[in-house]
Formats: C-alpha cells, structure tokens, sequence
C-alpha cells in the first residue's frame, strides 16, 4: 500500500535508482579548437543533458563571509608651508619705498612684524624741525609718549628740552640753526617700558637708516644705551658717552638718557660737558 505522505510506487520506481551524472568535462571537446556554431551547439547539448551551472574544482562555502581587501591607505599630502617672511628683509623693502619723511610714517606705522605695534596706544613717529643740524636719536616712548604720540614729552623730555635750551637749541625754533629734530629707534611703547629686544631693534633700523637720509643732520645725537645698539652695534653708554663716533654716515655723541640723569643727578655734571661737545662740533652756520 502506498505510504500516503510519499509517492506511489510507481513513482518511485522512476525516480529510483537516479539516472547516472554524466562526466560531461570528459565529453566536452576543447573549446579553443572549435568554432562558433559548434560551441553554441555544444551549450545547447549540456544544457539538455541537465548541466545548467558551472561548478568549480574545489567546494564553495556559501557561508563564509568575504574577506575584504584592506582599503589603501589615502596618499599622505605633504602640509602646506607658507614661506617665512622675514621682517627685517620686509622693513627694507617698505623702507625703500618712502619718498619723504610723510611716505616714510605712513609706510612704517602701516609695518605689522612688530609684535609692540598690537599693545600700543599710538605710533610715535617725531618731532621738531626736519631742517634742523641735530637728530636726537632716543630709545622708545614711555607712558606718556604713547599717550600724546610725540617722543620725549615726560619728565625726562622736558629734562632733555632744557638740557638743549642751554646751548641755544630747542624743537620748536624754526630756524635750522637753532632747532632740534628729535625721533626714537622704536616707535612703539614696549610693554612696562622694557628694553626693546634685538630683534625688535633689527626690524626698525631701515626705517631708522632711512629716516636719517631724509633729515641729513650735521650731528646726531645717541641718547641711550638702545641708540647705541642700533647705531654702533655697541652697548655701555657710560663708556660709550663724551666720546664721537660715526653713525649713519654722520658724527654721532653717545649722551646719557635724561632719565638716567633724573635718578642720578650727579652725572649732569658729564652731560652739560657732552653739550658742550656738540656745541663745538656744530661750530660755524652751515
């Protein structure tokens, strides 16, 4: 009888045994020697035969997840790296470019190396007269330079206004026999009133320079050891005082800073000896 949830015996009997596989890889001639319509023929052939996959050599686990091949890593971009500005190549150039003391302001209070420039109130440029035989080269403005942006307007600038008086100079005489034309190596007020450091002193020695050129004093005058620095390359302006040099082309006296002589009244006595100097250098008009 036959089992009711399987096929009959007659079913079975031709299920049963399966039909034998045929080698067909065996019966398969090479495809390389034969021609289209051969091959296609051929196809057709196993495809009755029931061949309807290709199957592999070895097993294929259908189950096993893939491997992925690492992803390569991306291309390392070497970092972008601006060229370094140099400041003191900068300020020459800027400096080159000045046509007359009013470009030469312009262009220098527009420099923006100078890290003193971002703390300070005002740019302090000069003052006095521009035709005048004596440059005052001072060291950087205090308080209350920053404040009204003109140099040497404190105790010590008006130390220094006498200081001059005495042998009949003064910043605001119209002729240029008795006028004083007076600037600073650095035009911007260092924080807590500090020594403006060498680099700093570096940075603003082409304006310097070129400030000079458009004054073309007889004499200048170094008050202070940061004067002396920029000027001479020299510092120790206790050894450096009462004594000439060359400086910019023109003779230079190295004098104690007014401020020095508010705190050491002792030392005036060198100074009005230092006046008396360039009183005598100055000699007859031009």
């Amino acid at each position: 009888m036959a089992n009711a949830a399987g096929p009959g015996n007659g079913e079975c009997a031709r299920l049963w045994p399966p039909a034998p596989r045929h080698n067909v890889a065996a019966m398969t001639p090479d495809l390389a020697q034969i021609d289209y319509h051969a091959a296609q023929a051929l196809l057709e052939w196993q495809m009755e035969l029931g061949a309807d996959e290709a199957i592999g050599e070895v097993p294929v686990n259908r189950y096993e997840v893939a491997v992925q091949a690492p992803k390569p890593a991306p291309a390392m971009q070497a970092p972008v790296v601006e060229d370094a500005v140099d400041p003191v190549e900068a300020a020459r150039e800027a400096a080159a470019g000045a046509t007359g003391l009013e470009t030469l302001a312009t262009i220098q209070a527009g420099y923006e190396h100078c890290e003193l420039k971002k703390g300070a109130r005002n740019f302090v440029f000069a003052d006095g007269n521009p035709q005048a035989r004596v440059l005052i080269l001072g060291e950087a403005p205090g308080r209350d330079e920053d404040i009204e942006g003109r140099p040497f307007v404190g105790r010590a600038g008006q130390l220094l206004d006498r200081m001059f008086a005495a042998i009949g100079l003064s910043r605001t005489a119209h002729h240029p026999e008795e006028a004083l034309y007076i600037t600073n190596v650095m035009p911007w007020r260092p924080p807590q009133n500090r020594d403006p450091d060498p680099a700093e002193i570096a940075m603003m020695l082409p304006f310097v320079t070129r400030h000079v050129e458009f004054v073309n004093p007889d004499v200048i005058v170094l008050m202070g050891n940061t004067s002396c620095f920029a000027a001479l390359g020299r510092k120790g302006i206790l050894r450096l005082r009462g004594t000439w040099a060359e400086a910019f082309g023109k003779p230079a006296m190295p004098m104690t800073h007014p401020a020095y002589l508010l705190r050491n009244t002792a030392a005036k006595r060198e100074a009005w000896a230092d006046l008396l100097e360039i009183k005598a250098k100055l000699g007859k008009p031009r």
